[in-house]
């Protein structure tokens, strides 16, 4: 059996897809094997789908499954992927347009492994810049892939922090609570102590349904409650129902995602205050953005990607 099962979310994604599901290769992820951790890879009735040998091409520990009749919210696919996994562990990735640093598995692990119950969270980082911003500047999925081909990710996937900005739910990066992680990891026991994620959120991209899982997750009292120091999630631009909403049109946006979450919960979402443990190790090419954290900077638009 294997120890981890990382369920991602993947709808449209042909392009994005791939070089994501290539991070969380063994190829990539350093100090495992494929006999540690399997990747279900869930397609959330895609107009445009994967290629599902493309999809299962990066290691015998990959799977495929294709979800017909698309619901706006990943919710349901989320715990349909699970609900698949056999592993005593899920890592979950709402949006399979985030690659993951080389350690991330491997440190999720021995922290499963010292900790009977914990959360294990990973914080968000963008592309380019703070996406939303980048793209009333011109970034577009061109430019994305110029930056990309920059620096030699695939030979070490620390260089994703010299081509990126931090996202708005991590904008402190390892040093203050997160409103979400898009990389998540717990005892299959928790998560379903939780009640998975909640379907009743119905918004385009789940709304705010990954910070309220977040969220109950905190609200655990009993759980060791973990941010991996050094490692990172790293978002394409896709589309994405708010990450790639223009600046100047998100806060309608995100109005209408607080409305669903009132309905739901009865008062306007607020992240938790809880502050998580860091755990693991700083990789050289992370300690650049330290004081950036600390200060809660974000790049003027263009800088990383030479436009303005």
């Amino acid at each position: 059996m294997k120890r981890l099962s990382v369920i991602v979310i993947v709808h449209d994604m042909r392009r994005a897809a791939p070089r994501t599901l290539y991070t969380l290769s063994a190829a990539h992820q350093r100090g495992v094997t494929e006999d540690d951790y399997e990747v279900i890879v869930v397609e959330n009735g895609s107009s445009a789908p994967l290629d599902p040998a493309e999809a299962t091409s990066f290691g015998a520990n990959f799977r495929y499954v294709r979800l017909d009749g698309h619901r706006p919210s990943p919710g349901p696919a989320i715990n349909a992927g699970v609900a698949m996994s056999d592993a005593p562990a899920v890592a979950i990735m709402i949006d399979g347009a985030r690659m993951v640093t080389p350690g991330a598995v491997a440190w999720a692990l021995r922290a499963l492994d010292a900790f009977d119950r914990t959360v294990i969270a990973t914080i968000g980082f963008h592309l380019g810049e703070f996406q939303p911003v980048a793209v009333e500047h011109g970034y577009d999925e061109a430019v994305e892939d110029e930056l990309l081909a920059s620096v030699d990710w695939r030979a070490d996937g620390y260089r994703l922090f010299e081509i990126a900005g931090l996202a708005g739910s991590s904008l402190s990066g390892w040093f203050a609570p997160l409103g979400e992680s898009n990389l998540v990891f717990m005892p299959r026991t928790v998560f379903d102590e939780l009640g998975g994620y909640d379907e009743a959120f119905v918004q385009p991209g789940g709304g705010l349904v990954n910070l309220d899982f977040y969220k109950r997750a905190a609200a655990l009292e009993d759980v060791e409650w973990l941010v991996l120091l050094g490692e990172a999630t790293f978002h394409q631009i896709h589309g994405g129902a708010a990450t790639n909403r223009p600046q100047s049109r998100l806060g309608e946006t995100l109005k209408e995602f607080q409305a669903e979450y009132k309905a739901l919960r009865g008062k306007t979402f607020i992240r938790s205050p809880r502050q998580p443990t860091l755990y693991g190790a700083l990789p050289p090419a992370a300690k650049a953005w330290l004081g950036r954290m600390a200060e809660g900077r974000r790049p003027e638009p263009g800088r990383i990607w030479g436009r303005g």
